[in-house]
């Protein structure tokens, strides 16, 4: 769908949706959204913070999905495979749907 990214967690695709909820949740725990993109096209993003925008932007995730499971499914998939998702987050927070 328009405006989402998918990250593969556990065999499934984890659906991420920057929605204004989701995206308020990110700031307020990251701070400027602005400075987060700048800092990604800095090359300066962390890995706790590409796991932060992903927690916060999850849609229908399954229950037993925890915070420190989608960060260990970064770590294991390796930030090459979390790339796409976070481009196409990173795209939609400054460009819109």
């Amino acid at each position: 769908m328009r405006g989402e990214a998918a990250f593969p967690v556990r065999g499934a695709a984890l659906r991420l949706r920057p929605s204004f909820a989701a995206l308020v949740a990110a700031e307020t725990e990251l701070g400027s959204l602005f400075a987060l993109v700048e800092r990604a096209a800095e090359g300066r993003l962390r890995l706790d913070e590409v796991v932060a925008l992903f927690w916060h932007c999850r849609s229908d995730a399954p229950e037993a999905l925890d915070r420190a499971s989608l960060g260990e499914a970064v770590v294991e998939a390796g930030l090459a495979a979390a790339l796409p998702a976070l481009r196409q987050l990173l795209g939609q927070i400054v460009q819109g749907r």
